[in-house]
């Protein structure tokens, strides 16, 4: 823009001296600048028509880590060159997708990829491709936007739990290992010769007629206990940046906990306690494990909302045979009442604590996460005797838990074992 306006001062200028003394040599130069400005105009005004040109993604859904990449390709159909053109997708993608400067021939053709790590979940948008072009002054620039915008949606990393495994609620069928049963289930598993006493509706009539023998179905427990995941999004307890922050260990742990039941064939259910409350209904199968990982992509410490308002407002809805998986960093003893009274109702638990001290001492501060709830997290910080508290709770209604610290992959610290672990407090 400046060197617009400062073109059109000394055209003004020199406009002005020709038409005062009539000098010849002003005069060519006024034409002179006058081809000039026209060409520039004539070749930025035609320099994107008959043009060509799309990108394609490889994948619309991956997982953090997982690698993106695009595919460009930019085609000219005229017969003049296109010496000059930038091609670049808008995105909000952490880590932008790198645009090029590129020239085409007479009906030449470019195509070229792009490869991206995504570095962090959430969901992303990117929007159509921008084609730009100007002339060498930089006098004018035209643009154009082809296609349109797609959704990319980076879910949490799910990392192997290898040394852990859920608490079985005391119902049959919840637990993950096939047991033989005497009641008719929907697991029919196998088959042997009849004996007396053995129900008629037992027999299999096809396998007894192709083997001229009376066979009977065996039956084992159908792994249908339910899990529901409580994700404590309140925004006051959680610490840490990036990484290793009380938020994506939550994240990542949630989504862990979730494959693996998924994978034993069990119905899983989400409950994430931010500024709204993402809540998934029981289900099981692929598109259950789509519905959990999408939620989980787009959550944030923005609950306004303690965990025990959640707990109170959520634990009547679960049922006999289920396995609530708490997730939270917070030390405020006050969550535990209402897990109190769920092993009488046939529920069992299983919690994770993330020592959120730990974490607010591993990470660096952030200034630009500051916000109104500082003061609590320096609060529960510096408060060694809420550790002990939650502690004391916990072991007062003999509520077992795992603590989670950063810097360690959550596979080696969840392990399932028979002593009771111990939270340990880091100032």
């Amino acid at each position: 823009m400046v060197r617009r306006v400062q073109i059109l001062v000394a055209a003004l200028v020199l406009i002005v001296a020709a038409l005062s003394t009539g000098a010849p040599f002003l005069f060519l130069l006024v034409y002179l600048g006058m081809i000039v400005v026209g060409g520039s105009y004539i070749v930025t005004r035609f320099g994107l028509s008959d043009l060509e040109a799309g990108y394609v993604l490889d994948r619309l859904h991956a997982q953090t880590g997982d690698t993106l990449r695009a595919n460009y390709t930019v085609r000219n159909t005229s017969r003049l060159p296109k010496p000059w053109l930038v091609v670049h997708n808008p995105t909000t993608l952490p880590v932008g997708l790198p645009g090029q400067a590129i020239a085409i021939g007479p009906r030449g053709e470019r195509s070229w990829s792009v490869h991206v790590t995504l570095t962090r979940r959430g969901h992303y948008r990117v929007d159509p491709l921008a084609l730009r072009t100007g002339d060498p002054l930089g006098l004018f620039e035209s643009t154009a936007a082809v296609g349109s915008y797609s959704t990319v949606i980076v879910y949490p990393r799910v990392e192997a739990l290898p040394g852990w495994r859920l608490p079985p609620a005391f119902v049959e069928g919840s637990h993950a290992e096939r047991v033989r049963t005497p009641h008719t289930t929907p697991s029919a598993t196998s088959i042997r010769p009849y004996v007396p006493g053995d129900a008629y509706n037992r027999i299999h009539w096809k396998t007894s007629a192709r083997q001229g023998e009376l066979l009977v179905k065996e039956f084992e427990l159908e792994q249908t206990a339910d899990v529901w995941i409580f994700l404590d999004l309140y925004g006051a307890v959680h610490a840490g940046t990036g990484d290793e922050s009380t938020l994506e260990y939550g994240v990542r742990l949630a989504a862990s906990i979730a494959a693996r039941a998924l994978a034993e064939n069990r119905k899983v259910a989400l409950t994430a306690s931010g500024d709204h409350i993402a809540a998934v209904p029981a289900d099981r199968g692929p598109r259950q494990y789509l519905k959990i990982m999408q939620t989980l992509a787009a959550v944030m410490a923005d609950g306004v909302r303690p965990l025990h308002v959640v707990l109170v407002e959520n634990v009547a809805r679960l049922r006999r045979g289920m396995t609530a998986v708490i997730i939270t960093p917070s030390l405020d003893a006050h969550w535990v009442r209402p897990l109190a009274g769920l092993r009488t109702r046939g529920v069992e638990t299983a919690i994770v604590v993330l020592d959120a001290p730990a974490f607010a001492a591993f990470s660096p501060p952030d200034d630009q996460a500051a916000s109104l709830d500082d003061e609590a997290r320096s609060a529960q910080a510096e408060d060694p005797q809420a550790a002990r508290a939650l502690r004391h709770a916990l072991a007062e209604h003999d509520l077992s838990w795992h603590s989670m610290v950063p810097g360690k992959a959550i596979g080696t610290q969840l392990v399932s074992r028979g002593p009771r672990p111990v939270l340990v407090h880091s100032r």
